[in-house]
């Protein structure tokens, strides 16, 4: 099955928030082996937090136009304007971005916009999706 055309520029609603707690900076810091567990500032991967949320409102949409077994996660990027710290309130919002065609299968491009609580910008979270074609 294709991936939907009109996937491309679309943009879903933001996610829940995802409050940072020193509980919460340990436990990511400990599962990528960080070597400073008890830091008050996040390591550079936990924006993967929020996009993880972003991304699984678009794999959940019926009209996404791929069975979610034909995916896998290509690439990952992360674009920061600030560091992420203990006490930050963090929403994402979820954009389409690209979908490139490869004979049956495609290429998706997600871009997540990361704001706090008082809606400022934080960074930006980029995944690559190849999906696969029928067989």
């Amino acid at each position: 099955m294709p991936v939907n055309p009109e996937l491309q520029g679309r943009s879903f609603p933001p996610t829940g928030p995802v409050r940072v707690t020193p509980e919460r900076l340990r436990a990511f810091a400990e599962a990528v082996f960080a070597s400073d567990p008890g830091a008050s500032l996040a390591p550079p991967t936990f924006p993967i937090l929020v996009q993880q949320a972003a991304l699984d409102a678009l794999l959940q949409d019926p009209d996404i136009g791929f069975e979610l077994q034909n995916v896998v996660h290509g690439e990952q990027r992360f674009t920061m304007d600030r560091p992420i710290e203990v006490g930050d309130v963090l929403t994402g919002s979820l954009t389409v971005t690209g979908i490139r065609t490869l004979g049956s299968n495609a290429m998706l491009t997600a871009e997540t916009l990361i704001t706090d609580a008082a809606g400022d910008r934080v960074g930006t979270a980029t995944s690559m999706l190849l999906i696969g074609g029928a067989a």
